[in-house]
């Protein structure tokens, strides 16, 4: 008795995304190695589209980013303009069995901290 049913383009046994049918009899799961008869796929029309972004938007992104404001925003308070909200993120500074330093960066003023957890 099969899991999953539906689209044929997934395995029925363990929902993994099928091989494109061959001149074989048979295509076959490539993680559980369940077999469908290529008789199923017949008639099946297969299309894919790519979209490219226009090349202006995304040098209008690069430019209005900044990698100093990327990233999760904590509730940590700002020790300089003591607002809330700090864009951090973590890097292994240390050997390995110490903990990481994580780096703050507010959003108001771009104050940066570290913090070695």
């Amino acid at each position: 008795m099969s899991c999953f049913s539906g689209d044929s383009n997934f395995c029925p046994e363990c929902g993994t995304v099928l091989p494109m049918p061959r001149a074989l009899d048979a295509v076959t799961c490539p993680l559980c190695s369940f077999r469908i008869s290529i008789r199923l796929f017949a008639g099946q029309e297969i299309k894919s589209t790519v979209v490219f972004n226009p090349i202006e938007q995304s040098l209008m992104l690069e430019e209005e980013e900044d990698s100093e404001l990327k990233g999760p925003v904590t509730d940590r308070r700002c020790s300089r303009c003591n607002k809330e909200g700090m864009v951090y993120h973590t890097r292994q500074m240390r050997s390995a069995d110490e903990g990481q330093t994580v780096f703050f960066t507010c959003i108001h003023c771009r104050y940066q901290e570290k913090e070695d957890s």
